[in-house]
This record gives structure tokens, sequence and C-alpha cells, in this order.
């Protein structure tokens, strides 16, 4: 693995404060039942790191002393490995938070969880499920093979239980990341060809088709180094940047929390150690801090947080702006 990170601390990325903390991404652990190329977290089967049941405790503290929290976004790995996954579902949902689950799909199918998304549906948990492609390919190329026809059968299974219907209330948003270094397509066009694809061939709905920038980082930046493409996607980064995508970028709003508690700017700070630090503190713990008085520090910056505001700009919720090109494809 190539360290990104000295190659990206020298960087002219505009300064950014942190407004009120709205949401808490929490990180539950590295451990996944797949291996992506993406990803930008290094996850897999052998990861380890995974949050106990004591830091579980001291997070939902932290809630509590939070009433600006509205929303929590459980990530990991497969945030569903976590024994404690659930316990953290239930008592946000008990809280009125909304609460969001990054699942790859395949997790319902795993053993242990074959009542996963019943759960995930009686709890009204917002599933935002990573399908990087319509087509068969291109996701089995990225993720593994058979990695489609699996998560396939967990959109038709969760369309069953209401999930992705119009104006319903279980809401299921589809990722995008594109197979290479290239920015993705304009996520507008590109939803609607999901929609086309995916309705024709297999009846799925969804309700939203989140386009996310690959970061350079971990996996994916240790590829780009070994295949001599870092610095030419840094000169494509720094040449789409927009600075009208400055204002919406995510950590402005977003707080981001490892397995062991540790508070940082968002997730991919978290993936290059870069936490937010205190005053005397090398970095910050949820029991050292309530989320009000976040407001106003400032955001570790870094050359990859152009990946953030290149072209239509990209979050966990998807593109900042908008963008017009040529027609979409997910084969990019």
């Amino acid at each position: 693995m190539h360290a990104t990170l000295p190659l990206l601390l020298t960087s002219n990325f505009p300064n950014l404060a942190r407004r009120s903390v709205e949401t808490l991404q929490v990180n539950l652990g590295y451990r996944c039942n797949q291996s992506c190329l993406h990803c930008h977290v290094n996850a897999g089967p052998q990861r380890k790191e995974e949050m106990t049941a004591e830091t579980i405790d001291a997070l939902l503290a932290f809630i509590a002393a939070s009433p600006e929290v509205k929303a929590l976004d459980l990530t990991g790995g497969a945030p569903e490995l976590n024994a404690n996954f659930r316990r953290l579902v239930v008592a946000g949902r008990e809280r009125g938070l909304r609460v969001i689950d990054r699942c790859n799909l395949t997790i319902l199918e795993e053993v242990g969880h074959e009542d996963l998304a019943d759960f995930l549906a009686a709890h009204r948990v917002e599933v935002v499920a990573s399908l990087p492609c319509y087509l068969e390919e291109n996701v089995d190329r990225q993720r593994g093979k058979g990695t489609f026809n699996a998560s396939i059968r967990g959109l038709r299974r969760l369309n069953a239980l209401g999930y992705g219907a119009p104006g319903g209330p279980l809401l299921l948003n589809l990722v995008f990341n594109p197979q290479g270094p290239t920015l993705p397509p304009p996520q507008g066009p590109l939803t609607a060809a999901y929609r086309e694809h995916l309705g024709r061939n297999f009846g799925i709905v969804f309700n939203q088709l989140f386009t996310l920038t690959n970061m350079p980082i971990q996996r994916f930046g240790s590829l780009l180094v070994s295949k001599g493409q870092f610095n030419a996607y840094m000169q494509l980064l720094h040449s789409a940047h927009r600075d009208e995508n400055v204002e919406h970028v995510m950590c402005r709003n977003l707080l981001s929390i490892d397995w062991q508690g540790y508070l940082y700017d968002c997730d991919f700070n978290q993936q290059l150690g870069l936490p937010i630090r205190g005053a005397e503190r090398a970095r910050l713990h949820i029991t050292d801090v309530q989320a009000a008085a976040l407001d106003g520090w400032k955001i570790r910056v870094a050359d990859h947080c152009y990946g953030c505001t290149a072209g239509q700009g990209s979050s966990c919720g998807g593109a900042l702006g908008e963008e017009v090109a040529a027609a979409p494809t997910c084969s990019a």
C-alpha cells in the first residue's frame, strides 16, 4: 500500500470553518465482507477494527448532549457487521434522529443477517446502497465476481419491503463512483439512465442516485501511484475545481467519528489520520467535547479536498451542483 498523505499535505485549498454539526457520520469499523478497488477505507474481511459497546455508550451520551444533531450516518466497512449496530439504530430512532445505513447490499445475504432488511424497514432506516454501475461487468470488476447479481437481489428485497417507492417513507438511494481516475458523469442524466436500465431489466425502483468522486487516498490512491496516474488525477481535480462548491462541502456541517470515538472533519480525513485537534490534545475524543463547542473551528484541509469541489462537486449526499456534459454512462 502506497501512502498518499505525503503527496497531499502541500495544498492551496481554500480555508474552511465548521458550522453547526447537523450530521454525525460514525464509522463502526473497517471490517467488510467485500474488498472493493475504489475503497477509501481499505476495508475488507481481514480488518479487525470495530467500535466497542463502551464507545457506543459514549457516542449516545455525546448525541444526548448535542441537540443540534439531526442525522446519524452509519458507515464502515460494513457497519452492519458491528455487533452493536442494531442497538445504535434503535437508540438513534428513539431520539428522533434520521438514521442512515451505508449498505453494500451483499451484506443482506450474509449468514446471520438474513433478517437485516426487515429490521431496517421496521425502524425506517434510510438505506444508501453502493451500486457503482448498472452493468454487471463493471460492478463485478470493481467489487468482485457475483457482486452485481447479489446486489440486484438485495435491491429487489428492499423494494418488496417498500423501499424506493415514490412518496413512501422508506428511502433507498444508490451510490455511483467512477471505475477509474475520471470525474463522475452529471448526476441528473445518470440518474435517469440508472432508472431506465434497472427498471426495465430488473423492475427496481429507487429514490435518488448519488454520484461520488473517487478520493486519491488509501486503496484507490495507492492504485493511482502504482500505475503512475496519481499526478494526472490530481491535476484533473485541480483543473475542475469550482469555487461555488466550497460553500456546500459536507465537512462544514458533518462530524466524522472513527471506531475508537475520535473526531474528524470528514471520513476522508479520518482515513488519512488527520483528526480534529484540541488546544492541548493531538486529537479530540467524543468524551472531550460537545458538538456545539466545535462551531467556527478551522477545518483541516489538504489536496484531496479538491475531490469534493471538482466539477459538479461530491459529498456523501451526491453532487453539490449541476454540470452539463455528454450523454452519461456508468462505465466511466
